[in-house]
């Protein structure tokens, strides 16, 4: 599977592409371009939204200043509440390269390619929940990002500590070095990737009736491993991006409703504005 990593500007060019195709299929309406212009509606909302992620993030993490001590009094803190000590974690799976080779791989491919394969499974297969879940994905995401104006160094980046980056160690790293500035390398606090992959798990397991909806959850469970085992994210990272989608599914819940009565109060007005014109057409005639 190739990896997505879109640029701010290509995200942003197809979600410009995508209104521009829901435009043109407004225009011709029938059975296949309202079907089409649905789904250009839904994920150029998803598309603007990664562009504005990236745009945003790239800008704000520019800055270093205390990024490190952050890193560091983050992991302090987790010593103080006995959470798994990631160090030992890593000294555990180091000496396997077929375990390294696998998380550092589900780090890079499974997290955008993950959310994408989900989004469009749910739209075709379960169009009712479509709504709801993009509405506590860009609350989500939106929330991750405000927390990430104050920048937070990953694992990875304090060596000193006893963290390898495993993912640079073998080539593999979809970040390169600190200082060459591909990625926003300082947003570690909250996690994205772990918040999306609650997003997928949560959904997937309610959504699906299938026996293979455990599949969801299991996302979750790897993804939690994957950023933790490469040392790219904290414990707390996680825990704090977990905390934040349990506070916007009820959030978007009440959204959902809002916008549903609002969409059914503009539908009455508009049948009671259109009654007196059609009872009077007969006596005009």
């Amino acid at each position: 599977m190739p990896q997505l990593k879109p640029s701010w500007q290509l995200s942003l060019t197809t979600a410009l592409v995508l209104l521009a195709v829901l435009l043109v299929c407004r225009l011709f309406r029938n059975r296949w371009t309202d079907v089409v212009a649905a789904f250009a509606q839904q994920f150029a909302v998803v598309m603007a939204l990664l562009a504005l992620w990236q745009r945003v993030g790239g800008l704000v993490h520019t800055r270093k200043d205390g990024a490190m001590e952050r890193g560091r009094a983050v992991y302090a803190l987790q010593g103080r509440l006995h959470l798994p000590d990631e160090v030992t974690l890593q000294a555990a799976v180091l000496p396997h390269p077929q375990v390294v080779w696998f998380f550092d791989t589900y780090y890079a491919y499974a997290h955008l390619n993950g959310m994408a394969l989900f989004l469009v499974w749910l739209w075709w297969r379960h169009r009712e929940w479509f709504a709801r879940v993009r509405t506590s994905v860009v609350l989500l995401t939106l929330t991750c990002l405000l927390v990430q104006i104050v920048p937070v160094a990953p694992p990875r980046l304090l060596p000193a500590l006893g963290f390898v980056d495993t993912a640079m160690a073998n080539g593999r790293s979809v970040y390169g070095t600190f200082d060459a500035g591909l990625a926003n390398q300082l947003s570690a606090m909250p996690s994205v990737h772990v918040g999306w992959a609650v997003v997928v798990g949560w959904y997937v397991w309610w959504a699906s009736p299938s026996r293979w909806r455990f599949v969801g959850p299991l996302h979750t469970v790897l993804t939690v491993l994957a950023v933790t085992l490469t040392a790219n994210h904290w414990w707390l990272d996680g825990i704090v991006a977990a905390g934040i989608f349990a506070l916007v599914v009820p959030v978007g819940a009440v959204l959902h409703r809002l916008v549903a009565l609002l969409r059914e109060k503009t539908r009455r007005t508009d049948g009671d504005v259109a009654a007196p014109a059609r009872e009077t057409a007969p006596a005009q005639a």
